[in-house]
């Protein structure tokens, strides 16, 4: 069972969410996957498998206030496009996300990687 983490390195929240997922990857004894999704872009199809994943809405995975945004006339209302544009500028996902056994959770903030570890009750 693994834990993969979209990380940015520069970002502050993917910072201290890459630290618990490390402490709950050695007390799981579970592998922890890193992708630094700016360096590993993902193509657009993964892009959205991901987004599909967090159950969010769209515009809970796009950072829709980076300049690539406007510059690429992007509307949320055309997700192809807005997958497209992810896949060619990789900064406009917003991060952390953290995937478990299928489930992914945008970690903002941090301590949100604890719901995917929440038993059913």
């Amino acid at each position: 069972m693994t834990i993969t983490i979209y990380h940015n390195p520069r970002c502050s929240k993917s910072r201290e969410t890459l630290a618990l997922a490390e402490a709950i990857a050695s007390n799981q004894q579970r592998q922890l996957i890193v992708v630094e999704y700016l360096k590993q872009p993902l193509n657009a199809d993964a892009l959205r498998h991901l987004w599909q994943q967090t159950g969010e809405s769209l515009d809970a995975f796009v950072r829709t206030s980076e300049e690539e945004f406007a510059a690429n006339s992007l509307s949320l209302t055309d997700a192809d496009k807005v997958f497209s544009a992810m896949a060619a500028a990789p900064k406009l996902m917003q991060r952390p996300v953290v995937v478990v056994d299928g489930r992914a959770v945008i970690c903002r903030p941090p301590e949100k990687i604890h719901s995917l570890f929440a038993e059913a009750v």
